[in-house]
């Protein structure tokens, strides 16, 4: 899309899984990614690796955003490459399943450390040097919908995200930059089907009236939508992408 020639796009976390795809989604839609990661720099290289053999301009990034000083040099490497940022887009997280009250203080503090206050880092950061005109997506889950067990502090963590979407779409008046979220249901990444057995996999995909998991590139289509110009005057708000299961 030549609309979006010369825009540069954040995404955290997307060396796999839902990340990966909106990253190679958003290149594909003419943005530059930079593509930010954590752990593994070879799968992140991967991905820039597509990107540019598919004609697209992508650089990875390491941070981990739950540190606010290596969002702040992510922020600084992609003005310094780029000459701005227009688009963040929040998907970095990790998810850990446990009944409230067998959860322990680091089954609870890792995860609002990434999920929540990594979040919350980069947003601050964005409020303060994103370009006019800009757009931020965060990424919540159907689940603050759907209330399953076992999912209570990762839901938790994604209930707050979606608070901090619709206040921060408002503290932005004036800059033409909206802040939306996006909620995926059961999605088919490596995140959702560890520990999973055929039976319960199977259970939840047939949650929804189209009877199949998401896939990531499901996920990526909609923070294509929101990114892109088609989709400017959708503020503040979360679209649950889950094929209909709340």
């Amino acid at each position: 899309m030549t609309n979006n020639s010369n825009r540069v796009a954040i995404v955290t976390g997307a060396s796999r899984g839902i990340g990966a795809a909106i990253a190679e989604r958003l290149a594909k839609d003419g943005f530059t990614v930079v593509v930010n990661y954590a752990g593994s720099e070879a799968a992140a290289a991967e991905v820039v690796r597509g990107i540019e053999e598919k004609g697209g301009k992508a650089l990875i990034a390491k941070a981990d955003v739950s540190d606010a000083e290596a969002v702040g040099h992510m922020f600084d490497a992609a003005e310094a490459a780029f000459g701005g940022v227009d688009v963040l887009v929040n998907n970095a997280g990790i998810m850990q399943l446990a009944r409230i009250a067998e959860a322990d203080d680091a089954h609870f503090d890792r995860q609002i450390a990434i999920n929540l206050k990594g979040t919350f880092n980069t947003l601050r950061e964005a409020g303060k040097r994103l370009r006019d005109g800009g757009r931020i997506i965060n990424l919540s889950t159907s689940v603050v919908g759907l209330k399953l067990e076992t999912y209570g502090v990762y839901a938790a963590t994604k209930a707050a995200v979606e608070a901090l979407t619709g206040i921060m779409s408002k503290e932005l008046r004036g800059r033409s930059i909206t802040v939306n979220a996006v909620a995926p249901g059961p999605t088919a990444t490596d995140l959702f089907l560890n520990g999973k057995s055929d039976e319960l996999i199977d259970r939840m995909a047939r949650m929804n009236p189209l009877e199949r998991l998401g896939t990531p590139e499901d996920i990526a289509a909609a923070v294509s939508f929101l990114a892109g110009p088609d989709g400017g005057w959708i503020n503040g708000q979360v679209l649950r992408a889950n094929g209909g299961v709340i």
